[in-house]
């Protein structure tokens, strides 16, 4: 009886200790990958192989862009692409920047991507203010001033935060600096919100059988959710970067989390989008589509 009361003991305590068993394998393995240098290679390079792919899909978007419509400069939706171009394919040399003495420039060149991400696809929100205003027949003359100087405020903000951290490199500074692109993220999610969701009603006003208000309606209403969603992530993520090591955003030292943050707030959206926006300009008639003072 007593073998057996033990045998039974033993009987209901090995499921517990499989799983934690399993659960320090599943650590174990996740600490492997994230410590490995032949796996913190093969996730930079894929990660670099698409970001790759995406920039060259947004200039292939450009040049087809402008041989339908040569006869326009720099429009917002040319400017667009080619800021995609560049955002996406600057990662690649991510790694480089990296290892970059002093430690200044390391800040420098990994925020200035972030920085022109989110001019990126503010251009494509003051894009649609645009079209939301003339279409109500409401003056846009004061929304290009206003990108523009928003943008500048960031700019400005930015370039102050690496001097105070060139000047005094602490702690402190670094987690304002990453609050501030928490903050940023939650602006650009806030701007989808706003001026792609009154686009989107406006559309739904539109007789239902009409052909474009409904894929006007689709494009609308996809990338809206698509880049707030996107920018929310981002915001949250860099809210925890700041506060927990964890969760730090360098691809070489945490690839797994790193692969999937980027999947999901940078490389998916921006597929996507420019899937979404694959539409050319008509060749005449063009409304809504003007260059860019």
């Amino acid at each position: 009886m007593r073998t057996g009361g033990l045998f039974l003991m033993h009987s209901l305590s090995s499921p517990s200790s499989a799983a934690s068993l399993n659960l320090k394998e599943g650590t174990n393995w996740w600490w492997d990958v994230n410590e490995s240098p032949v796996w913190q290679d093969r996730i930079f390079h894929l990660l670099a192989v698409l970001y790759a792919v995406v920039s060259v899909i947004a200039v292939i978007q450009l040049v087809r862009i402008q041989l339908r419509v040569p006869e326009y400069g720099w429009t917002t939706q040319k400017v667009f692409h080619f800021l995609n171009f560049l955002v996406n394919g600057v990662f690649v040399f991510r790694r480089d920047a990296q290892n970059m003495q002093p430690e200044i420039l390391q800040h420098i060149l990994l925020d200035i991507p972030s920085l022109a991400f989110f001019t990126t696809y503010a251009l494509l929100v003051l894009f649609w203010a645009e079209i939301y205003y003339q279409a109500r027949a409401v003056s846009t003359d004061g929304l290009r001033p206003s990108f523009f100087t928003t943008n500048a405020l960031v700019y400005v903000v930015q370039i102050v935060l690496w001097l105070v951290l060139w000047w005094k490199p602490v702690h402190v500074t670094i987690i304002i600096s990453k609050m501030f692109f928490a903050g940023v993220s939650l602006f650009a999610a806030l701007g989808f919100l706003l001026y792609g969701g009154r686009l989107f009603l406006m559309l739904q006003r539109f007789p239902v059988e009409s052909k474009g208000r409904r894929k006007k309606l689709q494009e609308v209403g996809y990338v809206t959710s698509i880049c707030f969603t996107c920018f929310l992530i981002r915001c949250i993520m860099m809210c925890f970067n700041a506060f927990d090591d964890a969760a730090d955003l360098d691809v070489l030292d945490h690839p797994i989390l790193n692969f999937i943050y980027y999947l999901l707030v940078e490389i998916l959206p921006s597929s996507l989008v420019l899937f979404i926006l694959r539409k050319l300009p008509p060749k005449r008639g063009i409304t809504q589509y003007h260059p860019i003072q």
